[in-house]
């Protein structure tokens, strides 16, 4: 019933959901303006049809984001009240801009995008998508910046214990914050191009499943109707295999990114949170091998039972340095020197409670830092490989009728929803015992420990209750999403392109909600 403990469970289940859905929209975003740029600029409707169909659905993902995103500000305030006293000065700035600069420009222009259909000239309304999606990118910018100001402190002078923000540009251009935002970025291009691979594969299956496409001598496919199906013409082909090509080299460009950019935010982690990569890595002694695979105790503070059965020469010291042959510092050299420079037991002081003087345990939860990694790295590493095979097997224009790989497709949407989610959950809780992480580089005694973060008048009660609410609350808004998603897939193109449903009935007043239901 540790107060602590619950309260970093609540906020972690939360964000990791509100994070499922965060990475969608953000990739969602330029694939849909790409759509419709496409089709202001060819004519050709298979470009309008993809912009009405993905737009229904990144309309749908972007609201359940919304619905659950919320949630986190009020945890600040009722949960986590001593840190926000602590990052407050700081946390402002970004916050204010991600508000004012971003979200209101966002949800202003998808606002247009949605209502300006036939009402709005075609130029101006793909300026409105253009400026929408450009916002959550900036979104996702502004909170990045936050989050690595706690990874990576710059900008601040510490006055009477608080941090006091003295450059804002040191702020807004943190090394840590540029990198993490472009590896999410191409994180999220990933798991856009994922989604839009695994369901246009699905279409092409259900397409040859019913006989509308067949297969030539030659192994191409010929392109169907069935006039008893509204859209379910030689022209919904060209749509669902345009989406699987696309979302394909989306895939592939977005998890090459992934790999730069983790490489180079690989190489600032060793700098400034050594502690939490050579957790990653179970170096538990200074040296330059890379685990492949480690076994035996690897919960915290049993470093010294874990045993690397797989190594790699000097591919640990090419990941930090750059070079084969500088030594990494290991777990159990690290350890020593945080004790030193940040003390073995917790401060005594109010907001420490009956915390107070107890030791510290720095090093992270291994278990979570050193398989976090590798789930991160491998569900990357599968989602690339799958659509570079997906290119391959769509080459003369459809899939193959395996029902078996139709489902596999399918499923392989959720590896890059995975590879995310674990990196964040590594990044997270291989700060503890920190919630605001020292620099080593900066001010001296600026840090903060996450015991000192929660709410002092908070109760285990009270967080349980919470905590068990939010998570069947966001369980019900999961089977929403799902469900919507999947009706919205099952309807195919003719559900949400007006030109392709069937007349409404006389007695049907229309109103300019209609997109909705």
């Amino acid at each position: 019933m540790d107060v602590v403990a619950i309260a970093r469970w609540q906020f972690g289940i939360t964000t990791v959901y509100h994070f499922l859905l965060v990475p969608l929209t953000i990739g969602m975003g330029p694939a849909l303006v790409f759509m419709q740029w496409r089709w202001l600029r060819t004519g050709d409707d298979r470009w309008y049809r993809m912009t009405r169909f993905w737009g229904k659905v990144y309309l749908i993902n972007f609201i359940m984001g919304v619905a659950t995103g919320i949630v986190q500000e009020f945890q600040f305030g009722l949960a986590w009240s001593e840190y926000s006293r602590f990052v407050g000065d700081v946390f402002g700035a970004p916050l204010a801009m991600e508000a004012l600069l971003a979200f209101f420009v966002e949800s202003t222009f998808l606002g247009l995008w949605i209502f300006g259909w036939q009402r709005l000239p075609r130029r101006l309304h793909l300026l409105a998508l253009t400026l929408a999606a450009g916002a959550s990118v900036l979104s996702a910018y502004f909170i990045i910046v936050a989050n690595s100001w706690m990874q990576h402190p710059v900008g601040v002078a510490l006055v009477h214990g608080h941090p006091v923000m003295t450059d804002v540009w040191a702020v807004l251009t943190n090394n840590t914050a540029l990198v993490a935002f472009s590896h999410t970025i191409a994180g999220s291009a990933g798991v856009a191009g994922g989604f839009l691979l695994g369901i246009g594969w699905y279409q092409l299956w259900r397409r040859r499943q019913e006989g509308i496409d067949t297969v030539g001598a030659d192994g191409r496919v010929v392109p169907g109707e069935d006039p008893a199906q509204p859209g379910r013409d030689r022209l919904d082909h060209r749509v669902w295999i345009n989406t699987l090509r696309v979302g394909a080299v989306v895939a592939v460009l977005g998890f090459g990114a992934v790999a730069i950019t983790g490489d180079a935010q690989g190489k600032l982690l060793f700098q400034q949170q050594p502690l939490k990569m050579a957790s990653a890595e179970a170096a538990c002694e200074t040296g330059t091998s890379f685990s492949v695979l480690a076994v035996g105790d690897v919960s915290s503070a049993s470093c010294a039972n874990v045993t690397n059965l797989i190594e790699i020469p000097a591919v640990l010291s090419f990941l930090a340095n750059g070079d084969f042959t500088t030594p990494v510092r290991g777990v159990n050299e690290l350890i020593p020197q945080y004790q030193r420079e940040y003390g073995r037991t917790l401060p005594t002081g109010s907001i420490y409670g009956s915390r107070s003087g107890q030791a510290i345990d720095y090093q992270p939860d291994m278990t979570v830092t050193y398989w976090g990694f590798r789930i991160m790295i491998g569900f990357g590493a599968i989602a690339a490989f799958a659509a570079l095979v997906a290119l391959w097997l769509t080459r003369k224009g459809t899939v193959p009728a395996s029902k078996p790989l139709m489902r596999l497709a399918l499923f392989g949407i959720l590896a890059p929803f995975g590879a995310n989610a674990a990196g964040w959950i590594f990044t997270e809780m291989g700060r503890q015992p920190f919630v605001v992480a020292p620099n080593p580089t900066g001010v001296d005694g600026l840090h903060l420990f996450t015991a000192a973060a929660v709410s002092p008048g908070v109760t285990a009660g009270e967080l349980i209750t919470s905590l068990v609410s939010f998570a069947a609350l966001y369980g019900a808004l999961l089977v929403v999403e799902v469900f919507l998603i999947a009706r919205t897939v099952r309807g195919g193109v003719a559900a949400v392109v007006p030109e392709l449903e069937p007349p409404a009935p006389a007695d049907r007043e229309d109103d300019v909600l209609a997109f909705a239901y």
